[in-house]
């Protein structure tokens, strides 16, 4: 990868934490920002690498910006750290929405992010633990990512241990019978220290959600599997970092999260567009979504 090619397609800033004195609107334009650039910068991987899952990676950057930037007790010099909290990206196809916010955040070397879907690249098109700084668990078939993190929440329990794990699921992949096991477990352990955040951006490939396989009431059946249950705007930072900072919500009982997001979102031709779950934007699209993203509010 030239050098020109790296100045050309990553101009990403690296964001520190805001220290523990800084206030709630502080944190949420300081959060709000980061995911910005984060889609600035996911925008050209994608675009450059003429593939990538865009929609679902735009869904869902808010929350992995509120993570990240806030909520994970976790650091770049401490992926190793026994008691470092865990996330783990069940939807593993928006790997470059990972990829860049652990560039954001100081995980992964800025420059590396031209190389994503390149041959021999560690930034392949689902996160592998064994390439990447910071990723917990290797994903992309779908339903496995669940079932990882409660084998996660159960050993900390069992050693004692504080730490929290949070997973992040797409809607759609909550079609997979396992992810239900996975939650009976989770339950019938009071993995109480267990976060489950959905994408709930109620598209999956090819179709509506509800028009593949409804998951309503998604609430109901949630609480009905032993969980304590919040609904949120999933591209509220305060809301977020409000809901996702206070694990347990319910002492015993693990923490199941609707974020409710748009596909694409906050791009005009791409938010709740089925089509961009895997599609590349060409020339025109993608200097009207660099400019809507440029365009500060």
């Amino acid at each position: 990868m030239t050098d020109l090619a790296v100045h050309e397609h990553v101009g990403l800033p690296v964001f520190e934490r805001l220290g523990p004195h800084a206030s709630r609107a502080e944190q949420v334009a300081h959060l709000a920002e980061a995911a910005r650039q984060i889609r600035i910068q996911d925008l050209k991987l994608v675009h450059h690498a003429r593939a990538g899952h865009i929609g679902g990676d735009f869904s869902a950057i808010d929350i992995l910006t509120t993570l990240y930037g806030a909520v994970l007790d976790i650091s770049p010099d401490r992926v190793a750290d026994p008691e470092r909290d865990r996330f783990i990206l069940s939807k593993g196809h928006v790997a470059g929405a990972l990829y860049t916010t652990l560039a954001a955040f100081g995980f992964l070397p800025v420059a590396e992010l031209a190389t994503f879907l390149q041959p021999l690249s560690a930034l392949n098109g689902h996160p592998n633990r064994t390439k990447v700084a910071g990723v917990e668990a290797n994903t992309g078939p779908l339903g496995h990512g669940l079932p990882v993190a409660v084998g996660h929440a159960l050993s900390a329990k069992l050693d004692g241990s504080p730490r929290r794990t949070y997973v992040l699921v797409g809607d759609g992949e909550l079609q997979e019978g396992s992810n239900w096991e996975a939650m009976m477990a989770a339950s019938q352990h009071r993995l109480d220290r267990l976060t489950v955040i959905v994408d709930r951006n109620r598209l999956q490939q090819g179709a509506a959600v509800k028009e593949t396989n409804d998951l309503d009431p998604l609430h109901d059946k949630a609480t009905a599997f032993g969980f304590a249950v919040a609904e949120v705007d999933g591209h509220d930072h305060g809301t977020l970092l409000d809901v996702l900072a206070q694990v347990p919500a319910q002492p015993g009982r693990p923490t199941f999260v609707i974020a409710h997001t748009h596909k694409g979102h906050p791009i005009s031709f791409m938010s709740d567009n089925v089509a961009w779950h895997h599609k590349v934007p060409d020339e025109a699209e993608y200097h009207q979504a660099l400019a809507e993203l440029e365009d500060k509010p």
